[in-house]
């Protein structure tokens, strides 16, 4: 029987991997039996992560990445290449937060939030997207939105919400122009789950407020992503091209 979840042999790629879900989604990947380059610009964390990664037998390289600098992308994806081996699996991760209201957000603020979490990602999707066809690689590539960029508004994070809708769109089309490929494109959009960056939020009054409205009832923790994660990122999701996949604990369905 074929292993839908089993990614050995496989050469993944994560962005905004130094800390919180890229961290988390570099250990998952490792575990499932990929070669994984590790990216972000914290290269002393990424270092730490990949040590981490071996002591449980994995095999994560460590590559300093700027997503919005296209030359900082091409360079990393050869080091990835030239040491694992062909890439197969692209998760865009980085992303940066945004705050304040519309009208008071400085100009670049905006473009600092859009450069790395919209253009960052169609950076690395196209160079890896190249790369893919190049190759001749049914591959994946598995962008991180959130349920804020999937008909869901917030106050206050403007740019942030703007490009995650960004996207989803940018999933939507990459995936009909790269599905005569073999290549599969699609997306997670995350409810409020917890990690070291809002640990400290989420656990203050104002943050169980929000998680009375989760029908759940809790907070989704880094393990809930999981399971979508390696559906997206493996053979299971071979006929699965252009969805959203929405790990909310229900969220978004809430009215209260």
């Amino acid at each position: 029987m074929e292993k839908l979840f089993d990614l050995d042999g496989q050469v993944a790629i994560v962005t905004g991997a130094s800390s919180g879900l890229g961290a988390h989604f570099a250990e998952t990947l490792a575990k499932a039996g990929a070669k994984v380059a590790i990216g972000a610009r914290r290269v002393d964390r990424l270092a730490a992560l990949a040590e981490q990664i071996a002591d449980s037998d994995g095999r994560a390289l460590p590559i300093e990445l700027d997503v919005t600098d296209a030359g900082s992308v091409a360079e990393a994806i050869r080091i990835a290449e030239e040491e694992l081996g062909p890439i197969s699996v692209l998760v865009n991760n980085a992303g940066i937060p945004s705050a304040g209201r519309a009208i008071e957000m400085p100009e670049d603020e905006w473009d600092r939030v859009l450069d790395t979490n919209l253009k960052g990602a169609w950076l690395m999707a196209r160079e890896v997207g190249r790369h893919m066809v190049e190759h001749e690689t049914a591959g994946r590539i598995v962008n991180i939105s959130s349920i804020i960029g999937v008909g869901t508004a917030a106050k206050r994070v403007l740019a942030y919400s703007v490009s995650k809708a960004g996207l989803v769109s940018l999933t939507k089309t990459m995936a009909l122009e790269l599905a005569g490929n073999g290549i599969c494109v699609n997306a997670i959009a995350p409810g409020y789950i917890e990690t070291e960056l809002n640990s400290d939020f989420l656990q203050s009054p104002a943050g169980q407020r929000i998680a009375t409205r989760v029908p759940i009832g809790r907070f989704g923790e880094t393990g809930d992503l999981d399971g979508v994660l390696l559906l997206l990122a493996g053979p299971a999701a071979r006929y699965i091209t252009g969805s959203v996949f929405t790990v909310d604990g229900g969220l978004s369905l809430s009215t209260l």
